[in-house]
């Protein structure tokens, strides 16, 4: 493809976006910047971008061979890949197989316990209020999404889910849960977004729960690079 980066038009806590010489596609560039707690906890995991980049392009892959679209054009180098331009629903869409971080907070149970079914939780993307959970009614009140909206992006999500744990359980990995993003296309349809990485989910190896994934920065438990460069293996090595 004949794309060109041209001026940047957003830049989150993981990544910027550029807009291109085609309105149809942005460009957009991982970074190693790393926070947690909405922003109150900031570093720098080493070599995350990069990582985040090739995952996040792998995954979108397999989740397109498996009927679900994305944005996902193609990857230019080890950081920067151009997808569809699109509008990102303002939601943060959860699936939780396993209890585990705020999830066990909330409700008083143990991290670690199996869910009897998948959960999906709609959380609105908002920082200054803490990106406070939001339900069906809310969205469709307030005008986030459409109901129709809204059936579509719960059927992607639960697909994603059941691709996603096939994938990793052949990997040796437990996906705990995830977190995903959702953008409207031009012609209104919504399509998978965003990123799947360490950073979005959660994934504990399936002998012995060891945590490989951006935990390890949330709760000082070391080890962070390693964690994404294992995660990244066995994704390469699948």
């Amino acid at each position: 493809m004949n794309i060109t980066k041209q001026n940047q038009i957003y830049e989150g806590k993981a990544k910027k976006v550029f807009a291109t010489n085609n309105p149809a596609y942005y460009i957009v560039e991982y970074k190693d910047d790393a926070t947690a707690f909405n922003g109150l906890k900031k570093g720098t995991i080493t070599g995350k971008g990069v990582i985040n980049n090739r995952m996040s392009n792998i995954m979108f892959r397999l989740m397109e061979k498996n009927g679900i679209h994305t944005h996902f054009v193609e990857e230019l180098s080890d950081r920067e890949t151009v997808v569809r331009a699109v509008k990102i629903v303002p939601l943060e869409i959860i699936i939780r197989n396993v209890a585990a971080g705020s999830f066990s907070k909330r409700y008083g149970v143990e991290e670690g316990r199996e869910l009897l079914s998948p959960t999906l939780e709609f959380s609105l993307k908002d920082d200054a209020l803490n990106d406070p959970l939001i339900n069906d009614s809310h969205i469709i009140a307030l005008g986030v999404a459409s109901e129709q909206e809204l059936e579509s992006i719960r059927n992607m999500a639960f697909k994603v889910n059941d691709v996603m744990k096939e994938f990793f359980a052949g990997i040796g990995i437990k996906l705990i849960d995830f977190k995903i993003e959702a953008g409207r296309l031009p012609n209104g349809e919504i399509i998978l977004a965003d990123e799947i990485s360490p950073d979005t989910c959660r994934f504990w190896d399936a002998k012995t729960n060891e945590k490989l994934d951006k935990d390890r920065f949330r709760r000082d438990l070391g080890n962070v690079e390693e964690a994404y460069h294992e995660i990244f293996k066995r994704i390469s090595n699948a």
